[in-house]
């Protein structure tokens, strides 16, 4: 059986940026991934005839100087700067997203923007202490009206739960450093054409980089700079088990192909980006927080991807659909993201996001049948004629989005303590990993921090530190410095 230093279960961004930072360190890693073609998890870039498409739509912007140098030195001449264009889509209006106040006070109309105010002001006078879900947090920032109009029927959409169910702390952190005030005058700055200077919330970026080809271009570019450096990544290992070796401190790492040929890796150190119910599914011996992993709940999502003439020419990378009247989310304009992403200069290719559960009815539907539902909304939403569509095609994504109910922070923390306690050398790391729906900077600062921890040989930065922003917690931006100076991601003088 072969040995490694590491093990890293994904080849996501957290664990391809584990496996990189150890690599360059000169420590044995073995990446394992589940996907047969693609690196970079929900991150990748699909190939289809030539049409190139983003699972979900990735922004590359961060707060964190140490994510973003890393970005530069994987990928140094690759990346183009692009213009954040959002739209919304309601009662078959398009409003800018983040909102342009003259703009949504004309389409919503003096009566409804008088009444919008009015929710909001009531809101800041009698607020719900100590908000316990999305409807309650997002009623105390923007008022109740504005909630129902612009939150509700996307959130619900997304999650399929109502917003009743949904732990507060998602919106703290997907909507962190936003509400109507902040709105309002962003919107005011935004219809007088100024930008604002400094840092803002990342909800209101007005551009951002973008790599010419899609993000699968920097996870396949660290895959590579991995395999250089001696270490291996290896495609299409199904997770079969986990084995604790107590007496010798190791761990046993078997996985199935999907050939069905089983295969078996010695490693010191295992880091998983897997999703958390699987993994400790997969822990020997058994854990005893098997139940609680099993109650962590995931939302999945799939893309129909078409492609022929578009009915106008959309600047919008993409455009969140709140009418309830169709099942389409989001729709993104792959073309927005980058000219490169399409082979020819006249097709408009567009993805329709559709958000559903494993095995329900949407996910379990034909390819055809999801094709014609696309093709039909996309008809009733008026950007592109269904019948100027020449292909399309289907690409669905288990697990995408790790599920915030009122429940999981309880069944999380009762498995961090068994992992903790049982289970020394196993190391967990981004979105599906951690469970936390943060960004990929976010994941990549876990694996780097992790990959510290390894080389330093005892844990000393806490991953559950590194906040929305990738900044380390404990001690913010200056924390992430010092941690990283061990990987020489910064120099000794930036202290």
């Amino acid at each position: 059986m072969k040995t490694f230093d590491a093990v890293i279960i994904g080849a996501g961004p957290a664990g391809l940026t584990t496996a990189y930072m150890l690599a360059k360190a000169g420590r044995s890693v073995l990446v394992l991934e589940q996907d047969a073609t693609y690196v970079g998890g929900i991150s990748r870039t699909v190939n289809y005839k030539g049409f190139l498409f983003d699972i979900g739509g990735h922004r590359f912007f961060s707060k964190s100087k140490e994510v973003v140098d890393l970005w530069n030195e994987i990928l140094p001449d690759d990346f183009i700067e692009r213009p954040r264009l959002s739209r919304i889509f309601y009662r078959g209006q398009f409003y800018a997203y983040p909102l342009k106040a003259f703009e949504a006070l004309r389409k919503l109309g003096p009566v409804q923007s008088a009444l919008c105010l009015a929710s909001f002001a009531y809101a800041r006078a009698f607020p719900v202490k100590e908000p316990k879900t999305v409807h309650q947090w997002v009623r105390n920032q923007f008022g109740e009206r504005l909630f129902s109009i612009f939150f509700k029927t996307y959130t619900e959409k997304v999650w399929g739960m109502s917003c009743d169910e949904i732990s507060a702390e998602w919106a703290a952190q997907r909507i962190k450093g936003l509400d109507l005030s902040a709105a309002i005058l962003d919107g005011l700055r935004r219809s007088l054409g100024r930008r604002k200077k400094g840092a803002v919330a990342k909800t209101l970026i007005e551009s951002f980089r973008y790599p010419r080809r899609g993000p699968g271009m920097m996870w396949e570019a660290c895959a590579e700079k991995i395999k250089k450096l001696g270490g291996h990544v290896v495609m299409d290992r199904r997770l079969k088990s986990l084995t604790r070796d107590e007496e010798h401190e190791t761990w046993t790492v078997e996985v199935e192909s999907a050939a069905g040929a089983i295969e078996s890796y010695g490693a010191e150190h295992v880091v998983s980006s897997a999703p958390v119910r699987e993994l400790v599914s997969a822990l020997r011996p058994t854990a005893l927080t098997l139940l609680h992993a099993r109650e962590l709940k995931y939302r999945d999502f799939l893309t129909v991807v078409l492609i022929g003439e578009g009915a106008k020419d959309l600047p919008d990378n993409w455009i969140y659909i709140h009418d309830p009247k169709v099942k389409v989310g989001r729709v993104q304009n792959f073309r927005a993201w980058s000219p490169e992403m399409i082979p020819d200069a006249t097709s408009t290719c567009l993805g329709l996001e559709y958000f559903c559960f494993e095995g329900d009815g949407l996910w379990a539907s034909a390819d055809e049948d999801l094709i014609a539902l696309a093709r039909q909304e996309i008809g009733r939403i008026g950007l592109m004629d269904p019948a100027h569509i020449r292909d399309a095609c289907v690409v669905r994504q288990k697990k995408a989005y790790p599920v915030y109910d009122e429940s999981y922070a309880e069944h999380l923390a009762m498995i961090r303590k068994e992992l903790a306690l049982r289970y020394p050398g196993l190391h967990l790391v981004g979105r599906n990993g951690m469970h936390k729906y943060n960004n990929q900077d976010h994941a990549m600062m876990t694996g780097m921090l992790t990959a510290a921890n390894i080389i330093a040989g005892e844990t000393v930065y806490d991953v559950w530190q590194v906040n929305e922003d990738a900044e380390y917690g404990e001690a913010g931006a200056s924390g992430a410095q010092e941690a990283l100076k061990s990987l020489r991601l910064v120099p000794k003088k930036a202290a």
